[in-house]
């Protein structure tokens, strides 16, 4: 009997939440589509897996079993992708290099010189995360060989990191608003005004984009929740709300409809490489982080 993977991530994410509403918005998929999909598998293997009532999903005898040996299963299907992708950019001397936003500015060229330099015969291939969940770009699933990344980000502690550059937060604005017209704008002043949010299974990463730690308890007030970067831009510019971003987004991501200012009060963004721990011996990766380190801000990041 073939059973899909896909199924049984649906199934541990229900098992593991008691869930299936709150299984769904950690899949992102909706609900109607994840009972579907457990429908599916208990089919297939001709078992009850959970007993529903309101209380939520438990699992049954044959799902305890079942729950106990998926993490297992999954974790090897999901060493032996990541090993499969890396043999596959290794034969064709390919750096898979993911990035969020900007990756790290105008230093990204200089780093991508200097790897070539150290690597003369690998080429880089920039990968940018599709949409604000991925935040790690896809290194967590092998998709990348090494970040990129905005700090704070999902998984941090389970990768290694390095600091390499620190800058302030700007705010981005519909081009149509009252404060639009000035140099500098005091965060407090923001405090009532909308906020475009990124999906709040983002956690942390959602968290720091709204600078929740730095308006003393005052309620948070969202106006779009968005995933993908150009939705991100249109809500603003359509007027939903307004939005924090690194500084360097009016270099980047500057469009029609909206501006960019200053903003005090709020602390600073910090980008850094990331791989993960069994590449601490990868010569081609650490050759890419001490390309990295090269091109490394001076100035400390709590600085």
């Amino acid at each position: 009997m073939d059973v899909d993977t896909r199924l049984l991530r649906y199934f541990a994410a229900v098992a593991e939440e008691g869930n299936l509403s709150r299984a769904a918005e950690r899949l992102f998929v909706s609900q109607p589509a994840l009972t579907k999909q457990i429908k599916q598998l208990e089919s297939l293997l001709g078992v009850a897996l959970f007993t529903r009532s309101r209380a939520g999903m438990a699992l049954t005898e044959p799902g305890r079993a079942l729950a106990e040996r998926v993490p297992a299963v999954l974790g090897s299907w999901d060493e032996a992708l990541t090993e499969t992708k890396s043999v596959a950019s290794r034969a064709a001397r390919v750096l898979r290099v993911g990035f969020v936003a900007s990756a790290a500015n105008e230093a990204t060229q200089l780093i991508i010189a200097e790897f070539g330099r150290r690597r003369p015969e690998w080429r880089v291939e920039m990968r940018q995360a599709p949409t604000w969940s991925n935040q790690t770009a896809g290194l967590v699933e092998g998709d990348v060989d090494v970040a990129l990344l905005r700090l704070p980000f999902q998984g941090q502690r389970e990768l290694r990191v390095e600091w390499l550059l620190t800058e302030p937060r700007c705010v981005v604005l519909p081009a149509a608003h009252p404060l639009a017209a000035r140099e500098v704008i005091e965060f407090r002043e923001l405090w009532d005004e909308p906020f475009i949010a990124a999906p709040p299974e983002t956690g942390a990463w959602r968290d720091y984009w709204l600078a929740a730690d730095e308006r003393e308890g005052h309620p948070i007030r969202i106006g779009a929740v968005t995933d993908r970067p150009d939705d991100w831009l249109v809500a603003i510019a359509n007027g939903y709300g307004i939005a924090l971003a690194p500084e360097s987004a009016a270099r980047y991501f500057a469009r029609p409809g909206i501006v960019h200012r200053p903003v005090t009060g709020v602390t600073p963004t910090r980008v850094g490489v990331a791989w993960r721990p069994a590449q601490d011996t990868d010569p081609v990766i650490q050759d890419f982080v001490r390309s990295c380190l090269a091109h490394r801000e001076s100035a400390r990041p709590d600085s």
